[in-house]
């Protein structure tokens, strides 16, 4: 219980200072010829020079590529890490460093900062992470905010499922549809933020 309060507190103080931030989740395994590394590397650039401080899960992949653009714009660039025994290493360019052992005080640092979420392409992890936001949106456990699907040609299996399978048989309706968007650009994603978010 003790070790939980520490990791709570620790993360709240280091991040209370960071102002608005978007959070960017995607694949670990994804490469720096991917397109959507560099596109993630863009949009992490472009929000940085707008002023918004970038947040990621601090491993390799989409998060390497989230923390570069936004450090080498200048912003701040949080690496949220989590302890595990194979695959997660820190990447080199989070400026703002945090280790965790538990799973769910990383995700609530990751809903208490943001101000947005991107999703970009991944793996189980990536997608926990949407619908675990989704569902606290849909609750109203937490205030709604931009929850932005980056690719529209990799999420469209999944959106026809939503649409054909969950709301076709009724088990979403049909404004929870309306909790995400999907779009292509870094900058239509920037513009799409700044339209819900007055720095």
């Amino acid at each position: 219980m003790f070790r939980i309060m520490a990791e709570f507190v620790e993360a709240i103080e280091e991040l209370s200072d960071i102002g608005r931030a978007v959070t960017i989740f995607g694949s670990a395994r994804t490469t720096p010829a991917n397109k959507y590394y560099q596109k993630t590397e863009h949009l992490a650039r472009l929000l940085a020079q707008q002023g918004f401080s970038v947040i990621t899960g601090g491993g390799p992949g989409i998060m390497e590529a989230a923390n570069k653009g936004a450090s080498e714009a200048g912003g701040t660039s949080v690496g949220m890490n989590i302890r595990l025994p194979f695959e997660q290493t820190p990447n080199e360019f989070a400026n703002v460093k945090l280790y965790y052992k538990y799973f769910f005080i990383r995700k609530v640092m990751f809903v208490k900062f943001a101000v947005a979420y991107v999703i970009v392409p991944g793996g189980f992890g990536t997608l926990d992470e949407l619908f675990e936001a989704l569902t606290l949106i849909q609750t109203k456990r937490i205030k709604s905010f931009p929850v932005i699907l980056m690719g529209s040609d990799y999420w469209k299996g999944l959106l026809d499922w939503l649409k054909d399978a969950m709301l076709g048989q009724g088990m979403i309706s049909r404004q929870d549809m309306d909790l995400f968007r999907v779009l292509d650009e870094p900058e239509e994603i920037v513009d799409y933020i700044k339209k819900f978010v007055i720095l």
